[in-house]
């Protein structure tokens, strides 16, 4: 049987109800986070979670106990079940994590190798060595992952079941500069942006989702969000470390909870100025929903059409985005 106390404390509850897309706020002493029941329908939240004790309780259903209690009640698995079931996926995380850290460094060698990766990230305004690399930018030319990863003892069923390549053993990320995603500062996934005409945006299915670079902006009292990781590069290279992208429009929960650990936060929403105005229709949503939850949720504008990474290719300054946060208004 395994050590429970090192189980549990290797998959902490908290962030396992997240990754199952549970929604709640800290409490007023901000020891505990509540949210909605996960095993019975209410309208006002009574599941509380204790990160220190690792322990829930819900006073609508009576239910309480640790993570495995959780898993046995949510799964209708035995003990036994759920320690397997526990094992199972603490195994997968840490398989997938164990191949992303050097196919990361094998994107990150070719970047350099490959002149028209370094003319695309200055053609998109990137040029700060220290930032590409503090960001962990890379290349994946294509055609020559797959040997690099096998020649290091990674199966080819492996690298397939990650997503990394297709049947065939094609590079999923070919001819695309190659962001890493990070949670808790462990690669979860990548974002690949073509430099070719192939579709622009690319994530890993298999592999967990997240935003990048969350925990960087945890300890801001104010906070600015955007779209893009080109538009969070652009802005962390002009000195604005309070960004945090959340790739797309649409903020998940497991986004909205850390977002909203906070209470007095303020979030400056820096979307697209899509022609079409889905930016800002998604931007006025999110930012009415963090007026609900009590926090400051400021709309800021930018030219027509531009979003913050073509605003300072077309030559913004820092002063102008300033002057943009300041004119932001609330919905």
């Amino acid at each position: 049987m395994p050590d429970l106390q090192d189980l549990k404390q290797r998959i902490p509850l908290l962030d396992y109800l997240r990754q199952r897309h549970w929604t709640a706020r800290p409490t007023a002493n901000r020891r505990e986070f509540v949210g909605l029941c996960p095993f019975h329908r209410e309208s006002r939240p009574s599941f509380y979670v204790n990160p220190r004790k690792n322990l829930f309780y819900c006073h609508g259903c009576g239910r309480g106990g640790d993570l495995i209690r959780f898993v046995e009640w949510s799964q209708r698995l035995s003990f036994r079940q759920s320690l397997d079931f526990l094992q199972r996926h603490i195994a997968a995380a840490a398989g997938l994590a164990d191949v992303l850290r050097p196919t990361a460094a094998f994107y990150e060698l070719q970047l350099h190798r490959h002149p028209e990766a370094v003319q695309y990230l200055a053609a998109r305004g990137l040029h700060d060595a220290t930032l590409i690399a503090e960001l962990g930018i890379g290349y994946a030319p294509g055609g020559n992952l797959r040997g690099h990863l096998m020649a290091q003892g990674y199966p080819f069923e492996q690298l397939l079941g990650s997503g990394l390549i297709d049947r065939q053993g094609r590079d999923a990320f070919c001819r695309r500069v190659v962001f890493p995603c990070r949670q808790q500062n462990q690669i979860v996934n990548f974002y690949g942006r073509s430099i070719g005409a192939a579709f622009a945006h690319r994530l890993l299915p298999r592999s967990k989702g997240g935003l990048f670079a969350w925990e960087s902006v945890s300890a801001y009292p104010t906070v600015i969000l955007v779209e893009g990781l080109f538009d969070l590069a652009v802005l962390w290279q002009t000195g604005f470390r309070n960004v945090t992208c959340a790739l797309g429009t649409h903020v998940t929960p497991a986004q909205w909870a850390q977002l909203s650990d906070a209470p007095s936060r303020a979030v400056s929403i820096v979307f697209d100025q899509d022609e079409n105005g889905a930016g800002q229709r998604a931007a006025q949503q999110l930012a009415r929903r963090l007026e609900n939850a009590g926090m400051a949720g400021y709309i800021v504008q930018l030219p027509r059409g531009q979003d913050p990474n073509s605003y300072f290719v077309a030559g913004a300054t820092a002063a102008d985005f300033t002057a943009c946060l300041e004119r932001a208004r609330r919905p």
